[in-house]
């Protein structure tokens, strides 16, 4: 098949370099909408005024059509398409242009712009959905104040929200209809704009921030649903309370309202005033809920509110700069949690997160800057490189300086270019400014994409010991070349005699190859490299066994004691699968592990929250990642045989933890979250090593459960199992939960991403169940996304796993582009899979480049990952 002629043409590349300043800029705006779900007619007056030479407005649309243009309260016919856009020639420097639109939103299956979910109606703009409303400069740089006039059905929506404050309410126009109007006072973007209509109720609050204000604070749900919204109010307040504390951030509107919505594509969106989420990060109670769940709730809540200064108050120049916003609220978000919360245990939850997702992007086809040079779709740059590992790259500067220096930079950084439409360069330049440090090496973070990579040799003669680091970024597309990066590194050497260190340091690796000596140590000491996480980088050590095993029982960082375990695992398991070990070799490495394991199951110093970090296994995409071409049945082998030898050895310590930690009665202290964690962990190493011992635990806390985290644990491990508890317990959450839509996506997720031997069969026969659909992205991505991350499904060796997500991507296309093009980057990392598979998926991605019609979101994804 010559794919050339199958392709579609492709579509337009936009590159950084060819920025300009907007051509007219709109200072206010006010929108009209007669609301209905099967139409909704938008009238949009904005008044316009001349930022150059161009007498040209370029007004951007996707899918509209005007019904009218008015220039200065006159119909006119000077105006003309190009394309999706709308062009309007005005002569004068200043005019008011007017636009009737009319959109569907019942038939907008893209959930961009305006669309109808279970009958309410609301928007998601960001990144370029307002263009899908009505005709507008829909880019970041265009700053507006905006009056929003609603009226619609009292009976369907007797709900009217947007942003801003509420500056009027009435009846009419018309019988059994009502109005409402919206000011929001602060310049802002189109992306940043909102609209709900619906019937809802809300959970109210109140805030008073530093300054005396009193702040009305809403969180609206569908009736039946506001019993679940109390742990986000308390995220809501903890989080406003916390970012005047921390970062001296005020809030700045008479309201602040939540909207949760069951049909969104994205976690939450972060819109002035008036904050769009998916339920899932809304709705918990204990019934529902895990103890993850509450977690997420806490976390992404706080990331939205924070938005309102990184991200609102200062906003992107241009989409390129979205890791200006998302990268630094993302770290704001993890430091309130770390205060939340255990800090040590939400740091290493970070790291596993970026891990498993942002190191496979840095080394595939799809890999990035954190601000990226060029793009086909900007949506396709929501990623993990451009949040996670933006938050750590602004991490890093705060590690550099230190928090009080950083505070300084930050504060700066708020006064400098409040009301502002800002660059990533503008934010590291208030950081150096006020921190008092030069990061001119220090940007190429921002330029160079890959992970870094640091070899690390510890030397010991005379007394001294000698650290030699060298650093190495591997080529990623368009990148052959790198330049050395500042790497800071927080180091402690501990005396093994002693199993104490003199104090942490921070050294800085900023050439190719550095040494650092150390007096003062009459015996060799122990290398703790790398401390608290404190550079996204992969660390290869010379360090031996003895040495894991002491850091893994001594460090006192606890990132790095949980680092020592992992990578002792590491080292056993890619010795595994390289076959050169003996038998007694494989005997001693799993015997170590067995130790270090077992002193973990019965260290009573330890809390739980930690003990259950450090008994989790380096997970199968991780394993993946350190090989140069993986063979993912072998590395599930090897990594599920090891699980069961530690099931098997370690049963009775197991047995007792397990029994220890279901005495603890259901809190959401950290006590009794530490112990639900661990009893899952127990019962996941026992189902490995003692299965149908397992399945009878598991079925028993399954019953006895008086919350979802202990039932979903439970339920977990009873799906990877060949026993017949697996299929009853399944229907009895089914039966037990019917009706919920957040439940019953758990149901879903747990059986396609099980260690269940027939795991892909489950998920075909799924498809076809009476809940699951294609409209609802969680329902999708809870099926979906769940299989195609799971490497027993995925990865089976015929190739019906990577058949299965390619169909589903050409079939959820034309519905979602957004939600489709996520299912490509598995896909993409075929290159680093042994040939057999890898032909396989790449025959896959060719299916889906030559699908007629495909999207630009799919497309791109798709293209970038076979070139």
């Amino acid at each position: 098949m010559n794919l050339s002629l199958a392709l579609p043409p492709a579509p337009t590349v936009i590159h950084r370099a060819d920025y300009q300043p907007p051509a007219w800029l709109v200072p206010e705006v006010t929108l009209t909408f007669n609301l209905g779900v099967e139409q909704t007619r938008v009238v949009a007056a904005l008044k316009v005024r001349r930022n150059g030479q161009s007498q040209t407005l370029r007004l951007n649309g996707d899918g509209i059509a005007a019904e009218a243009v008015l220039v200065d309260g006159q119909p006119t016919n000077d105006w003309r398409m190009d394309g999706a856009d709308l062009l309007v020639e005005l002569p004068g420097e200043s005019h008011e242009v007017s636009i009737t639109t009319a959109i569907s939103p019942v038939a907008n299956t893209q959930l961009m712009g305006l669309y109808a979910s279970n009958g309410m109606l609301c928007t998601q703009c960001e990144a370029e959905g307002f263009r899908r409303i009505t005709f507008f400069p829909d880019r970041p740089d265009v700053l507006s104040v905006y009056t929003v006039h609603m009226q619609g059905s009292k009976d369907l929506f007797p709900v009217l929200l947007s942003n801003g404050n509420c500056t009027q309410q009435g009846e009419g126009p018309g019988a059994g209809m009502h109005n409402a109007t919206w000011h929001d006072p602060w310049p802002k973007p189109s992306y940043l704009f909102a609209l709900v209509a619906g019937d809802l109720v809300a959970n109210q609050d109140t805030f008073t921030t530093m300054s005396g204000r009193k702040v009305d604070l809403g969180i609206w749900v569908r009736e039946g649903d506001q019993d679940r919204t109390h742990h986000a109010m308390q995220a809501l307040k903890d989080s406003m309370k916390w970012d005047e504390e921390t970062f001296g951030r005020e809030y700045d509107l008479d309201l602040f309202n939540i909207v949760a919505v069951s049909d969104f594509n994205m976690g939450a969106m972060e819109n002035k005033g008036l904050n769009v989420f998916n339920t899932r990060y809304i709705l918990a109670d204990a019934e529902t809920a895990t103890d993850l769940d509450y977690d997420g709730i806490e976390g992404v809540v706080a990331h939205e509110y924070f938005h309102n200064w990184s991200g609102n108050r200062i906003t992107c120049r241009d989409w390129f700069q979205l890791s200006l916003k998302e990268g630094f609220t993302v770290l704001r978000d993890q430091l309130f949690s770390q205060d939340m919360g255990s800090a040590a245990v939400k740091r290493i939850e970070d790291v596993r997160v970026l891990r498993a997702a942002q190191f496979p992007e840095d080394s595939g086809p799809l890999a990035h800057p954190i601000r990226p040079d060029s793009y086909q779709e900007i949506s396709n740059f929501y990623t993990a490189t451009v949040y996670n590992k933006g938050a750590e790259v602004i991490r890093m500067m705060r590690t550099l300086v230190g928090p009080e220096r950083f505070r300084a930079g930050t504060d700066l950084y708020f006064d400098r270019h409040d009301g502002e439409a800002a660059t990533c360069e503008d934010f590291v330049k208030a950081i150096e400014d006020g921190a008092g440090i030069d990061l001119g090496q220090f940007r190429l973070w921002y330029s160079q994409a890959g992970t870094p990579r640091v070899t690390a040799r510890l030397d010991h003669a005379d007394g001294v010991a000698t650290l030699t680091l060298a650093q190495s970024i591997p080529p990623t597309p368009g990148q052959g070349e790198k330049q050395p990066m500042v790497i800071p590194l927080r180091i402690a050497l501990f005396d093994p005699a002693s199993g104490t260190h003199q104090g942490e340091q921070l050294i800085v690796l900023d050439r190719a190859e550095m040494q650092f000596a150390f007096p003062g140590f009459a015996r060799r000491p122990v290398l703790s490299l790398g401390r608290g996480f404190s550079a996204p980088v992969a660390i290869d050590a010379e360090i031996s066994d003895e040495d894991l095993v002491f850091l893994a029982a001594h460090d006192d960082d606890p990132f790095a004691r949980y680092e020592a375990l992992q990578q002792l695992i590491v080292k056993h398991l890619l010795a595994v699968l390289d076959g050169a070990l003996t038998d007694a070799a494989l005997e001693a490495g799993r015997g170590a592990i067995a130790a270090a394991f077992a002193a973990v199951v019965g260290d009573r110093a330890l809390d739980d929250l930690m003990r259950g970090e450090l008994m989790i296994l380096p997970g199968e995409g991780y394993l993946a990642d350190q090989l140069l071409v993986a063979d993912p049945g072998a590395i599930r082998k090897a990594r599920e045989g090891l699980k069961a030898y530690l099931g098997r050895s370690l049963e009775a310590g197991l047995l007792a933890l397990h029994d220890r930690a279901s005495a603890v009665p259901y809190a959401l202290s950290a006590e009794a979250r530490g112990a639900r964690k661990v009893k899952t962990q127990a019962l996941a190493l026992l189902a490995a090593g003692v299965p149908q011992r397992a399945a009878d635990l598991a079925a028993a806390q399954f019953d006895a459960a008086d919350n979802m985290t202990d039932r979903q644990g439970a339920l977990m491990v009873l799906a990877g199992l060949e026993t017949p508890l697996r299929q009853e317990k399944l229907a009895a959450f089914l039966a037990r939960h019917a009706g919920d839509p957040l439940v019953i996506d758990k149901w879903f997720s747990l059986q396609a991403g099980s260690l269940h031997p027939q795991a892909l069969d489950h998920v075909k026969a799924l498809a076809g169940h009476p809940d699951f659909t294609m409209t609802n992205p969680n329902r999708v991505r809870a099926l979906y996304m769940a299989a195609a991350v799971n490497p027993g499904v995925f990865h089976v060796a015929s190739g019906e796993g990577y058949r299965m997500i390619g169909e589903l991507v050409r079939a959820l296309d034309p519905i979602n582009p957004q939600t489709a093009a996520r299912f490509i980057a598995p896909l993409g990392r075929w290159r680093r899979i042994e040939p057999l598979r890898a032909a396989l998926m790449k025959a896959e991605l060719e299916r889906i480049v030559a699908q007629p019609g495909l999207s630009k979101d799919t497309f791109e994804q798709a293209s970038k990952s076979l070139g």
